[in-house]
């Protein structure tokens, strides 16, 4: 470089300072995972089709359309789409630019200008010009733009991700709430009707005296109650078929005529130790880290602001007042050479934008601690629901069990002759009560293991680990 550029570099640089940064605050950090108690180990994640695992077809298909036709995964492609086109744009300014300019135009020139005999006549004044430009960028202010850029990309990446995650997650507990609610209301209807026969049999011995009408009331009342929860239950039913026609993109026509079943729950639960890939196969967790990189980049962009900016520009081309010397040789004209801006005093806007891109960074910072603290919570929530239902499944078998014996005993006093018929209904509505609570906990598992499943990362994983480990 020309020794008199670099001399004007410096006093540019020198003269910049005038611009202070002025004090900033200390920086926010980042969690460390062992903070949390996340271990170096090995462990295995879902896979990116997990909902596979049920090994039901209905699912299949209806995650296969949801993750197709959902609106607001359309919407994060969307946005993907425009944080890529703002990457090639930083990228751009990068790169030396180059543009061409034809114009003719008549021109009254002036008298009192610097024209001399011309001023006062009429002329064409033809151009035909190419000019380039290209911003040498010595303090990395267009590099740190450019990171800031490629880290807004990779987040919105990561963020689309993580819709698709939580919309897999959110048609899996819906179709098995579903489920849930088809199996009881199989089961209430098998309840109404043996409490519409206790009914029966106690009129008939209130008739007959052996009853006070007293203990019909009570049994009479039963019923209306069993109706008013099939009727919320077709109700409930509804309404989430509803909602699961929406997350698939579609009317409530294309799931009226669902039949959800429930599937046994599949494979063994992880280990209860959290482990700091967890941090690398969180779709949310990677896209506030790719949040923190570009918020630290726009601190690198904010302060380069400070510093002189040199531009090399040249242009070359033809340049004449008439048209008949347009095209001939003298007519050429060209130039070079740099042109250098600094700033000296901005009002203070310079150091209002750097603390201002300073605690950006800070937000972003805090953003990603409390993604991370939120993610080591919800796998913990996760893993203890799950061990919870298993152990309250556990209970629900044993108390079936000693409930269907019960009603087994009664049956057997029944066909003998030591027992009336009331007494196996009795039985018969302990057994079914047991059997809405089985329903209830088989379906609460599969619900607890999609939600564990979603926070484990929902078959997600990162792509750029050494990107993802170092802001």
């Amino acid at each position: 470089m020309n020794p008199k550029l670099l001399a004007a570099v410096g006093v540019a640089a020198l003269l910049a300072g005038c611009a202070g940064t002025g004090t900033l605050h200390p920086p926010a950090t980042l969690i460390k995972p062992a903070a949390l108690g996340l271990q170096s180990g090995a462990t295995a994640f879902p896979r990116s089709d997990w909902w596979t695992r049920y090994r039901d077809p209905q699912l299949d298909a209806l995650e296969t359309q949801a993750l197709a036709g959902n609106p607001d995964l359309q919407e994060a492609a969307a946005r993907v789409r425009e944080a890529a086109a703002g990457r090639a744009a930083a990228h751009a300014a990068l790169l030396p630019s180059l543009g061409a300019q034809v114009s003719s135009t008549r021109e009254l020139f002036s008298a009192n200008d610097i024209y001399g005999p011309y001023g006062g006549s009429v002329f064409g004044v033809n151009q035909a010009m190419l000019q380039g430009s290209w911003s040498l960028d010595l303090f990395g202010r267009n590099h740190a733009a450019l990171a800031a850029a490629v880290g807004h990309a990779r987040a919105a990446e990561a963020a689309a991700q993580a819709v698709r995650v939580v919309l897999a997650a959110q048609v899996a507990q819906t179709y098995f709430a579903l489920a849930r609610l088809d199996a009881q209301r199989t089961l209430l209807r098998d309840t109404l009707q043996q409490r519409r026969r206790i009914v029966k049999l106690v009129h008939e011995r209130v008739s007959a005296g052996l009853q006070p009408q007293l203990q019909l009331r009570p049994l009479q009342v039963e019923i209306p109650q069993i109706e008013l929860e099939l009727e919320r239950n077709a109700q409930a039913a509804d309404e989430l078929r509803h909602a699961l026609a929406a997350l698939l993109g579609a009317g409530p026509a294309r799931t009226a005529g669902l039949a959800p079943t429930l599937q046994a729950l599949p494979g063994p639960a992880p280990a209860a130790e959290l482990p700091a890939a967890l941090l690398g196969r969180r779709a949310d967790v990677v896209a506030a880290r790719w949040q923190v990189r570009a918020a630290l980049a726009g601190v690198r962009e904010a302060r380069a602001e400070f510093y002189p900016n040199i531009n090399l520009a040249a242009f070359v081309g033809l340049d004449s007042i008439t048209y008949a010397s347009f095209l001939h040789a003298g007519s050429q004209t060209w130039g070079a050479g740099p042109a250098l801006t600094l700033p000296i005093f901005e009002g203070g806007a310079l150091r209002a934008n750097l603390h201002g891109a300073q605690a950006g960074a800070d937000v972003a910072i805090e953003h990603y601690n409390a993604t991370v603290i939120g993610a080591v919570r919800e796998v913990a929530d996760a893993l203890t629901r799950r061990a919870s239902v298993e152990r309250q499944q556990a209970q629900q078998r044993d108390a079936l069990r000693l409930a269907r014996d019960a009603m087994r005993l009664a049956r057997q006093r029944y066909d003998a002759g030591l027992g009336n018929e009331l007494g196996v209904l009795d039985a018969q509505g302990a057994v079914l009560k047991l059997q809405l609570a089985g329903v209830d906990l088989k379906a609460q598992a599969l619900i607890d293991d999609v939600a564990l499943t979603q926070a484990l990362g929902g078959g997600y994983d990162a792509v750029d680990r050494e990107h993802v480990a170092q802001p």
